[in-house]
């Protein structure tokens, strides 16, 4: 992690800053979250990226949705703000196993939100999670395997899905090279 960018070492100062103005403990966190002390200790100093679930149980927990923690050592330029994100301007958050999501949508917005997602080979997120709305995605390229519920799907480039996002749903690349999805999430809960 030393070698990341800086945004990338934003997310735990992100979270740990919330909790303070949250007047919350490390402790009181873990136990809304369903995770460890210890665990998000390591987060909030960038020595561990979040999966996706606990990322989104710490949100959750702290009332904000996932978006808040995007992140961009770079300002829009003032005739884009609210409308365009430039392709150097996005907005990222990393998870463990090099899970890179990337906000395309400009914040805030209150409809929907898209997300440019990269995974690497091999790369899961291992546990099933749900949340309010409905989701779609496109795979742009690679292979991409989704459980929603009890379903199991293997999609290849150019394939679409579309499911509620109150089903639990995981995912990742059984494929060798990186797969990336164009998601979809309404209303932007996630």
């Amino acid at each position: 992690m030393a070698n990341d960018p800086p945004q990338q070492l934003f997310l735990g100062t992100r979270i740990r800053g919330l909790r303070k103005a949250r007047g919350m403990t490390l402790t009181a966190l873990a136990e809304l979250s369903d995770l460890t002390a210890g665990y998000i200790s390591q987060l909030e100093r960038n020595l561990a990226y979040p999966s996706i679930p606990a990322l989104f149980n710490i949100a959750r927990s702290l009332g904000v949705t996932l978006q808040w923690f995007f992140a961009s050592e770079t300002t829009p330029a003032p005739e884009d703000e609210g409308y365009v994100v430039r392709k150097h301007n996005r907005q990222s958050i990393r998870y463990e196993d090099g899970i890179v999501d990337q906000l395309l949508t400009p914040l805030p917005n209150h409809q929907l939100e898209m997300l440019h997602s990269c995974f690497p080979p091999g790369t899961y997120s291992q546990q099933s999670y749900s949340h309010e709305g409905e989701e779609a995605g496109y795979v742009l390229s690679g292979r991409f395997e989704l459980w929603v519920s009890e379903r199991h799907f293997q999609l290849d480039e150019g394939d679409s899905f579309s499911f509620p996002s109150s089903e639990p749903h995981r995912y990742g690349n059984p494929g060798k090279v990186d797969t990336v999805v164009i998601w979809v999430i309404t209303p932007p809960t996630f």
